[in-house]
């Protein structure tokens, strides 16, 4: 049975990562995978999907993936932020209204996407699974933010 789930996880899996990968080299290309990998490990661990709930939950996950990569590509391309300004002051009134306006406008775009995923996830699996799937988010990026502090290189 876990070997039938892990079959049909990298079946449906499988698109997404190579999706992923971009032709050519690309900085941090391999670091976005690996940490993509291991968020479909952690999710297949924490979740422990049926097979059929893993036939319904991962091509809705990799489309969510590939809805939220399209904005943040997008964001990145449309957006000046104010990280990037290197003095506020050079800018209009105007200018800095607009910069927080287009801000929240992202926000609620990608809050927007949050509740689309949200509303076919509790539609296509039981709540509770819905809420795993939550809370094994939530526990990935604290596990993440562990792994990463254990192995930074020291400096001596």
């Amino acid at each position: 049975m876990i070997k039938n789930s892990l079959i049909l996880i990298l079946l449906f899996s499988l698109p997404a990562m190579l999706m992923g990968q971009a032709p050519g080299p690309r900085e941090g290309a391999s670091k976005s995978n690996e940490i993509e990998q291991y968020r479909i490990s952690y999710l297949t661990e924490k979740l422990d999907l049926s097979p059929d709930e893993a036939k319904i939950f991962w091509p809705i996950f990799n489309e969510w993936k590939k809805e939220q990569a399209i904005f943040r590509k997008q964001r990145s391309q449309k957006m000046i932020s104010f990280r990037k300004l290197t003095e506020i002051e050079e800018l209009s009134d105007t200018e800095v209204q607009n910069l927080i306006v287009n801000e929240m406008a992202f926000k609620q775009k990608e809050l927007n996407i949050e509740k689309k995923y949200y509303n076919i996830l509790k539609s296509s699996l039981p709540i509770k699974t819905v809420g795993k799937y939550y809370r094994a988010q939530e526990t990935f990026k604290r596990e993440l933010l562990n792994r990463y502090r254990n192995n930074k290189p020291q400096s001596d």
